[in-house]
């Protein structure tokens, strides 16, 4: 019999590259994941990973079972989900990703009620970027990922995972009180070219959006400092290193010595969105959480 967890950790290896990757990808020790492969490897009766150097890689035996133990697990996944809806029960643990302003403006603020309201259910949080919560959601490391897109930045999404839209986002272009442009009523993107800006490292597609942005008027951004962490950035910004751009949800109250300015051509705005897989359709535990985010 071909145990499932066993499973997923020969697919977290085959997404991560290595053992150890897939460890801290599944919280299980790197021991726990090479002795399911091992135990796989007994059930099937062929080997599934091979050694490369330091790494290993899957065999086509692995990478087979890896396909097919995927749409097994969908389909384990969808039974289970079907059950808990007949039943109409909220049980179990549901685990959701989402970025950092997702978790702090749209995740937390209603997680307590929704845990008041259905004692029998657990959830376990946790951060991610965008990309990645796509990657999780996907591959069914996670349940539920909160995610986002800005404008035409593209965010490709697999058919087999739902996309739920939540809400929309905008940014303000925030600057520290004495700034020139602290008191004008909106500033154009086309304005900002020769701004030194504190931003999101680069590979975040909230910098994806910055860079764009400059792109639109053939110029790039002067990133000076950089921080993933907005409320870093309002630091920054406050102590005169540069600007920033700062969506609203999630965002600390500024202070006095910070002016949020509205920047339009284009407008800063970000879709937010809730991704779950096709195979959890029925699962009342997904559905009332995405109520409530809706709410």
């Amino acid at each position: 019999m071909i145990d499932l967890d066993a499973v997923r950790a020969l697919r977290a290896v085959q997404d991560h590259g290595t053992v150890v990757a897939a460890a801290e990808a599944t919280g299980y020790t790197t021991s726990a994941v090479s002795q399911q492969v091992k135990r796989l490897e007994r059930a099937v009766g062929l080997p599934l990973l091979e050694r490369v150097g330091r790494g290993v890689i899957l065999t086509e035996h692995g990478r087979r079972l890896c396909d097919s133990g995927g749409e097994v697990l969908r389909a384990v996944e969808q039974v289970e989900a079907g059950l808990q809806a007949a039943a109409d029960r909220v049980v179990g643990e549901l685990s959701v990703a989402a970025f950092s302003t997702a978790l702090r403006g749209l995740v937390a603020p209603v997680a307590r009620d929704v845990l008041r309201t259905w004692p029998d259910l657990r959830l376990r949080l946790s951060e991610s970027e965008p990309w990645q919560t796509v990657e999780l959601v996907a591959a069914g490391r996670v349940d539920l990922g909160i995610t986002h897109s800005w404008g035409t930045v593209p965010l490709s999404i697999p058919e087999h995972v739902d996309v739920r839209p939540l809400r929309e986002d905008r940014a303000d272009l925030v600057v520290p009180a004495g700034h020139p442009l602290a008191t004008a009523h909106e500033v154009r993107a086309a304005d900002l070219v020769d701004e030194s800006w504190v931003a999101t490292p680069e590979g975040t597609i909230c910098r994806e959006w910055l860079v764009h942005m400059h792109a639109l008027h053939r110029a790039r951004p002067r990133v000076v400092h950089e921080s993933a962490e907005f409320d870093a950035q309002l630091a920054l910004v406050r102590a005169g290193l540069g600007v920033a751009l700062v969506p609203r949800m999630g965002r600390s109250e500024l202070t006095a010595d910070l002016v949020a300015v509205p920047v339009v051509d284009p407008v800063p705005t970000r879709e937010v969105l809730a991704l779950s897989r096709v195979s959890m359709r029925e699962s009342p535990a997904v559905r009332v959480l995405l109520d409530a985010l809706t709410c």
